[in-house]
C-alpha cells in the first residue's frame, strides 16, 4: 500500500529558511513525478513545485522562483523542497504529491510551514 510522508515543517522568522522532505513507500514504486502543493487558511490549494523522477526536469508556480528549489533521491522516492526568503504569505500547510508511472495520485497529510513577520 503506498504511503507519503511529509516533514521538516515548522515556525519561522521572515526572511528565513526551512527545508521540507516528503518520502513515498513502498520504495520499489516507480514514481513519474513528485510535487509539492499548499493551502493556506481560507483559500484553495494552489501548486508550488514539481519534479520528474526520471528526467530531473523541474516546474515552478511564479511566486516561488529564485526562492524555492525542488531536489530528489530517485532511488529513496524521496523529494526535497528547500524554501529561502520565506514570507508570511508562504504560511501554510504544504503537502507532497506523488504520481506512479502505473497511474494514480497519492497525497500526504502535508507539513504545517508558519512564517511570522
Amino acid at each position: 500500500q503506498e504511503q507519503v510522508v511529509e516533514s521538516g515543517g515548522g515556525l519561522v522568522e521572515a526572511g528565513g529558511s526551512l527545508r521540507l522532505s516528503c518520502v513515498a513507500s513502498p520504495r520499489s514504486l516507480s514514481l513519474h513525478d513528485m510535487a509539492w502543493f499548499r493551502q493556506a487558511p481560507g483559500k484553495e490549494r494552489e501548486f508550488v513545485a514539481r519534479i520528474n523522477m526520471i528526467s530531473w526536469s523541474t516546474n515552478y508556480a511564479d511566486f516561488v522562483k529564485g526562492r524555492f528549489n525542488i531536489d530528489k533521491d530517485s532511488a529513496e522516492n524521496t523529494v526535497f523542497l528547500d524554501m529561502k526568503t520565506l514570507r508570511p504569505g508562504d504560511t501554510a500547510i504544504y503537502c507532497c504529491s506523488t504520481r506512479p508511472h502505473i497511474g494514480g495520485e497519492y497525497w500526504g497529510q502535508g507539513a504545517q510551514v508558519a512564517v511570522t513577520s
